[in-house]
């Protein structure tokens, strides 16, 4: 992968540019916040996380904001809940950054345990867990219908289209439970019509930070 070069975004959180594709790895109008507002409240992780068990696919875990924000969320709503990450990311480089940023979500102290040398840990009722390689090879590892809710965060349509395919969806289709919800940032047509080719039914999710709206999917009509 290229280089790596921190930015800070609009709420004062940092996040990065990856020069070779030229994006960042979260929306500059606010990384926490659209950790908080795209993923954990589209995907009612305060709600779910009440039933005392959690179970989260973070799609491109990049530094680990998302999945971080939602265990907040959760032991916030229930302390005693018992949360699973299972992370996908494809660059080392990304998850090596972890160490040198510092945005303003509880647990995120604990994701600093996250290194080359171990890609896992656990803390209380939290189990954290990274897949390093191609997301589009081990998420076939999973379990099928495993997941309360999914992350679906890969560079855009544009830059990384093979993360969008009907195949890929597919995939999350088999490992989302069947009251689980997946989020993602994108509400392009092709993103939506491959969904539906995967048997997800979609809807718009919140507008944060851009023109357009995000994207929620099921396995029911919303």
């Amino acid at each position: 992968m290229g280089d790596i070069r921190k930015i800070i975004t609009a709420d004062n959180s940092e996040s990065f540019l990856n020069e070779e594709v030229n994006e960042t790895y979260h929306s500059q109008t606010g990384a926490v916040e659209e950790a908080l507002k795209k993923y954990a409240q589209p995907c009612k992780i305060e709600e779910k996380a009440k039933s005392g068990e959690l179970k989260i696919l973070d799609v491109c875990f990049g530094l680990g904001y998302n999945s971080a924000m939602a265990i907040d969320i959760a032991l916030k709503s229930n302390p005693q809940c018992k949360i699973e990450i299972i992370g996908l990311e494809y660059d080392q480089k990304i998850i090596d950054k972890i160490q040198e940023v510092t945005p303003k979500i509880n647990f995120f102290s604990h994701y600093k345990k996250l290194k080359a040398q171990s890609l896992s840990f656990n803390h209380e009722t939290v189990s954290v867990k990274i897949i390093l390689g191609d997301a589009r090879e081990t998420v076939k590892q999973l379990q099928e219908n495993y997941f309360d809710a999914i992350f679906f965060d890969p560079f855009s349509p544009k830059t990384a289209p093979e993360m969008w395919q009907t195949s890929f969806f597919k995939e999350m289709h088999r490992v989302l439970k069947k009251d689980g919800i997946l989020a993602t940032y994108s509400c392009a047509r092709m993103v939506r019509e491959n969904m539906a080719q995967a048997g997800l039914f979609y809807d718009n999710g919140p507008i944060v930070g851009r023109r357009g709206p995000g994207t929620i999917a099921t396995k029911w009509e919303i």
